[in-house]
């Protein structure tokens, strides 16, 4: 049942609240709203693995979570940020979201091995807030990257031009 609100609705009906409304549009402003919350969860994920994993060591605990939480990304990326399901496939979404993570991978492996070097073992936190921060601008690198891809463009004659769908 949508929000609505107080005291707008009548005899039945609903009205949505105005947020709402905006934050379920296909605006950008709304697609990067959406796509704050699914990093912001893929990132839980992450921090979940790494936590787990840290006993084989920062690097493999990285990799491991790193390549789950970005598969769980792209997927809640291509159908709930950008609505992409219907027109381009999971193949798609997982080599345009993967190859801008594997960018993020590659930093956040430099980061780790350069904190270790330059705080020696801090426990786990650190490196996972570490990893966070270069999340948050590949993350910026790939809203830019998979909007590219997976949002319809205006084609000739003002139509939707077709996105990648392999």
């Amino acid at each position: 049942m949508p929000a609505t609100a107080p005291g707008r609705a009548s005899a039945g009906a609903s009205v949505p609240l105005p947020a709402v409304h905006r934050f379920a549009g296909d605006s950008t402003p709304a697609q990067f709203a959406r796509f704050v919350l699914v990093g912001g969860s893929a990132n839980v994920v992450y921090a979940g693995l790494f936590l787990v994993l840290a006993p084989l060591g920062d690097q493999a605990a990285n990799v491991a979570g790193v390549m789950a939480s970005t598969a769980l990304a792209n997927e809640l990326h291509r159908r709930l940020t950008f609505r992409a399901g219907d027109r381009a496939g999971w193949a798609a979404a997982q080599w345009a979201g993967g190859g801008l993570a594997v960018a993020g991978l590659v930093t956040s492996r430099l980061t780790l091995a350069a904190l270790e070097t330059w705080t020696g073992p801090a426990g786990p936190l650190v490196p996972v807030l570490a990893v966070w921060t270069v999340s948050g601008v590949v993350g910026l690198a790939r809203f830019a990257g998979l909007r590219w891809v997976l949002v319809v463009r205006p084609g000739p004659g003002g139509r939707g031009a077709a996105v990648h769908t392999s």
